[in-house]
């Protein structure tokens, strides 16, 4: 057993070369944005911030593995986190996704890398279930408690309950389903953007939580397992406070989050958090223009070294 269960020591990043909001992910992301934007400064700055982050990262002692996508069929590919996931005990799994030029981001040379430098045991691969129109789009769709097994997911066009049914089976995960919306009554598409698990610690927009009921239920659990639980308006979860990820280096603990998460945060927001873990901020504002943020670029390694 990891001695940190919920936050990994390395993470998959990909470097995007021909980066730019996804057309066909804008219709149920609000988060993405809907301004005019030079396609080829964007670009060249989505390809600076990945690396800077990268850096910045490895400067904190995270292994990072960079991938570079030089394909221009794959404008989401900079968010790894969709496609894959890792667990302990060796398993990877590859998911179904809801926009069509989502899928051709899933790459074997990712998965053969890991299989060559940690111990993967088994590869159970949903993406088969696009055909159906099923989808769950990995740790965006699900935000998983790896010390309390809980699986949480907000519903949406992008996370079916069956198919979380299905990987919490696989996977001894509880599933633990919610509806959540924006003030338009929207749906928000990823439980990424909604809410982070750390170690000791939640941050999530609850009052997006449409069921009173379920929403006290989540806060319970929480609050039993011992967790600080932060309070984020729906503005802050707007400015990504929520789609961050704890990480460990050696025996500290860092919550990687990006330059406007961390400027929305309150400073008594920020005190609770630092009480756990160090904020390390990265600027990824070309990035967000996308709709995802800091959580959704990193691919955490939840496997044991070869």
């Amino acid at each position: 057993m990891s001695l940190f269960p919920q936050a990994p020591n390395a993470v998959v990043m990909i470097r995007p070369h021909h980066f730019s909001p996804n057309e066909q992910t804008a219709v149920d992301n609000s988060f993405q944005s809907s301004s005019k934007f030079d396609h080829a400064e964007v670009s060249r700055l989505a390809y600076e911030q990945v690396t800077r982050a990268a850096e910045t990262l490895r400067s904190h002692g995270i292994n990072v593995h960079i991938f570079e996508d030089e394909s221009t069929e794959t404008p989401d590919s900079v968010f790894p986190n969709n496609w894959f996931s890792t667990h302990l005990g060796g398993q990877i799994a590859i998911y179904p996704m809801y926009a069509p030029n989502r899928r051709k981001e899933r790459r074997s040379d990712v998965i053969e890398f890991l299989k060559a430098h940690y111990r993967v045991q088994d590869v159970i691969d949903y993406s088969g279930l696009e055909y159906d129109n099923l989808f769950l789009e990995g740790t965006g769709a699900m935000v998983l408690d790896h010390i309390e097994r809980v699986a949480y997911a907000a519903r949406s066009n992008r996370t079916d309950s069956h198919v979380l049914e299905r990987f919490c089976s696989h996977f001894n995960f509880e599933p633990m389903v919610f509806d959540a919306q924006d003030k338009h009554g929207k749906a928000v598409y990823h439980t990424n953007v909604l809410m982070c698990i750390g170690s000791d610690f939640v941050i999530a927009g609850f009052e997006m939580m449409t069921d009173t009921k379920r929403r006290d239920e989540i806060i319970r659990r929480f609050e039993f397992a011992g967790k600080k639980v932060i309070h984020l308006t729906e503005a802050q979860i707007g400015a990504f406070c929520g789609n961050a990820l704890e990480l460990h280096a050696g025996s500290k603990r860092l919550l990687a989050l990006s330059s406007t998460a961390f400027a929305a945060l309150s400073q008594s927001q920020k005190a609770l958090l630092e009480q756990s873990v160090t904020l390390v901020p990265l600027d990824v504002s070309a990035i967000e223009l996308a709709g995802g943020s800091v959580r959704c670029m990193l691919a955490g390694i939840h496997l044991s070294k070869r």
